[in-house]
Formats: structure tokens, sequence, C-alpha cells
């Protein structure tokens, strides 16, 4: 009799997961362009073979980007229970026009300390996380801090714009806000809404 071949079966596909984060912006990063200004952006990803998100370049904070976009990431929707270790990585890289992009620094975030299911019926019950997590360089060294906003759920519930502002929105708004006063009215501020 001959041997009984065994073919190991394949896992069956496991569908893929889509969340959003809002990677705001990072202050203090190592310049790494010394002779002109550094002009970077952001690729965000946890499992890099599946999807790598990517922000448009910042091209006037030098150290201090400011990005405020909101990407979605995918990856198995079974890795964050099957790895704990398993996390949503940023990668900050200084912009070249000759194809040479050096690397500014790397933050990570455990995808468990993030996701906590939330539910997506009751939106005032999910808090969004508006984390700052620590950029190391390649050498191990930490330099600069990276801001982004994570839903619990996966998915912002409300709408982005309510999210942030920048100064000269909060600008525009406090002169609204003076001009009705001035003319006897009121008119909600931006921490009222």
């Amino acid at each position: 009799m001959g041997e009984a071949k065994f073919r190991r079966r394949a896992p069956p596909e496991e569908g893929l997961r889509e969340i959003e984060v809002l990677i705001y912006s990072a202050q203090d990063l190592k310049n790494v362009k010394h002779i002109t200004k550094m002009r970077t952006y952001a690729e965000i990803y946890v499992e890099r073979n599946v999807q790598v998100a990517r922000t448009s370049v910042d091209e006037h904070g030098g150290a201090n980007p400011t990005w405020n976009e909101v990407v979605k990431v995918k990856f198995h929707k079974g890795l964050p229970g099957r790895d704990v270790m398993a996390a949503l990585n940023v990668d900050i890289y200084a912009h070249s026009h000759v194809g040479l992009e050096k690397p500014v620094g790397s933050a990570r975030v455990l995808l468990c300390d993030v996701l906590k299911g939330g539910d997506a019926a009751e939106p005032l019950d999910n808090p969004i996380q508006c984390l700052t997590v620590q950029v190391w360089r390649a050498s191990g060294r930490p330099q600069g801090w990276l801001n982004l906003w994570v839903p619990p759920t996966g998915r912002f519930l409300i709408r982005r714009e309510s999210l942030s502002f920048s100064v000269r929105e909060r600008e525009n708004v406090e002169e609204q806000a003076e001009e009705e006063l001035e003319g006897g009215g009121r008119v909600e501020t931006a921490e009222e809404v």
C-alpha cells in the first residue's frame, strides 16, 4: 500500500475590518532635512501586507506638522483577539522630490488599548480617545510626539468637523460671537456645541 498523502487545508479566509483614525499632528520631531525645510507625511497600518494608508504631505509645519486627516486602515478581523501585541503603526517620513524619503520616526498604539467595542447606536457613550504617543527614532531614541484620535468602535459616529478645528477657524468663531454679542444676540461657542 502506498502512503496516504494528506494535504493541509488552508484556514478559511478571514474577512477584513476597517477602522478610522484621525491623524492630527506631531510636535518636536527630529529635523532630518538639514538644507531644505522638512515636509512630512505619515503612513498608517496594522498589517503592512494588507493595507497602508497615507496622509498628505504637510508643506509648512516642519518639525511640528499638522495633517488633521481621517484615514481608514484595514486588517484581518480576528487579529486583535489572536495577537495581543497587534498595533496601529504610524511611520513618519520626510518627503523628497527625488524619491529618497527619509524616516523621521515611528509610533505605535496597541489595538487592545484603543478598540474597546463601543456601541454605534449610542454615540454619546463612545468617548473618542485623543492620544498623544511618543515618536521613536530608528536608533531607539525618543524624539517628538504624535497626536491622534481613535474611536472605540473604529468609526467616528459624529461629524469630523466637530472633532477639531484650526486656530483660524476658532478666531472666526470668536469674531462672529463678538459681532453677535454687540448686536444683542447670543451665539454658541465651539466649546458649547
